[in-house]
């Protein structure tokens, strides 16, 4: 693995603020001391760094774009390099913040009582505690209105029964935000662990995201005080409220991981020497392949920057989002793609990251809505036209 000093070819830097490139610099360090030296290991044996929870809570790394309750109030683009940086350690890691911030605290934030707030953003912040986010189910994933998991009336609680599939930090979470169908539409719930009838447990043998905890999550006649279900999210567009938050994030992080497999590529290309040993960076194919790279990262640090500062002035909408995770995500495959083809054999073996990203990028390019899912978003966006069935 080769040393990792940044990638701008356009002077993107230049649009930043010292702020901005302050925040990218402290998470880069952190990434570099903490997580690079250590994530083979983990991936290999399929562990989540756990331990890294508490110090990225001090770091404000958690719902960093949120006001109170402890939180950092940063803007978007400073959270936007955040989620860049932890990335480039490993999706796992921008994954697990992502689904805290974004997909627990958001929602939180923006749907929940002042008594849930209190209760819950300060630990959360601070990664004294843990939250996971329960939408997709086994059978239903681009198409979360047809959800099977109820939450029944009874008294003043709720009775929940169903399950939820593919939920990161899952059996490590001391609060689940768990999405059902009740009398009166779709809700959001807090579940906290322990409660009698609720059980998670982890999804084993994945090629991907290794170093990520992925649950099943399952209810059976959970009893869920009325206090914990989230007062103003009703229908859903409250959840893919919270979807749109996650995928902004996303379209940052992949710039990470593309970035990383680039700057890995460039610099074996440089080193290894093949016929008559010239280094395979002098052969023409090769630079064609590392042009093409760094044009499509410089594009999406465009993409990515110009929909933060349209997030930042209010402006950014789910549409603006899904472009910038639809075009990020298979860039950052692509790259990851072709870098493992310029170190050959060498692209395999986890002495180098690249295959590392390439198999997590495979399950981003899935999650948070697929890549196709949001080509009919855009597509729906420019005709005015729903192609979704």
């Amino acid at each position: 693995m080769f040393p990792f000093h940044g990638i701008d070819f356009l002077e993107i830097d230049s649009l930043l603020s010292d702020e901005e490139k302050l925040v990218r610099q402290t998470v880069r360090e952190f990434v570099n001391r903490e997580v690079i030296p250590h994530i083979e290991e983990w991936n290999r044996e399929g562990r989540f760094p756990q331990h890294l929870v508490q110090p990225m809570g001090e770091l404000g790394l958690f719902g960093a774009n949120l006001q109170g309750y402890g939180c950092a109030g940063m803007s978007n683009v400073q959270y936007g390099l955040i989620m860049q940086e932890l990335e480039r350690g490993d999706s796992s890691l921008r994954s697990f913040a992502s689904v805290q911030g974004a997909l627990v605290m958001y929602p939180i934030a923006a749907y929940g009582s002042d008594e849930q707030k209190e209760r819950w953003l300060p630990p959360l912040q601070q990664g004294k505690a843990v939250g996971c986010f329960g939408l997709t189910e086994p059978d239903f994933g681009s198409n979360p209105a047809a959800m099977r998991t109820r939450a029944a009336r009874d008294g003043s609680d709720y009775i929940l029964n169903g399950e939820k599939a593919w939920i990161t930090s899952g059996s490590i979470a001391d609060v689940a935000l768990v999405w059902a169908q009740a009398e009166d539409g779709i809700r959001g719930f807090l579940v906290e662990k322990g409660t009698p009838g609720f059980s998670a447990k982890d999804i084993k043998g994945k090629w991907s995201l290794r170093a990520s905890v992925t649950s099943i999550l399952s209810f059976q006649d959970a009893r869920i005080p009325s206090r914990n279900a989230l007062p103003e999210a009703r229908g859903l567009k409250a959840p893919l409220s919270c979807l749109t938050q996650a995928r902004y994030g996303i379209g940052w992080g992949v710039l990470g991981a593309a970035m990383a497999c680039y700057n890995e590529a460039l610099e074996y290309a440089k080193i290894r020497k093949q016929f008559d040993e010239k280094p395979i960076a002098s052969h023409q194919l090769v630079q064609e392949t590392l042009v093409e790279m760094i044009t499509e990262i410089t594009k999406a640090q465009l993409l990515a920057l110009h929909v933060g500062r349209l997030k930042d002035q209010g402006r950014a909408d789910f549409a603006h989002i899904s472009m910038l995770k639809r075009n990020n995500v298979k860039m950052a495959l692509d790259v990851a793609r072709s870098a493992r083809d310029i170190l050959g054999a060498n692209g395999v073996a986890d002495e180098y990251p690249i295959f590392r990203h390439m198999c997590n990028l495979e399950s981003v390019y899935t999650y948070e809505g697929t890549h196709n899912i949001h080509t009919l978003i855009i597509g729906e966006r420019v005709t005015g036209l729903a192609a979704y069935e």
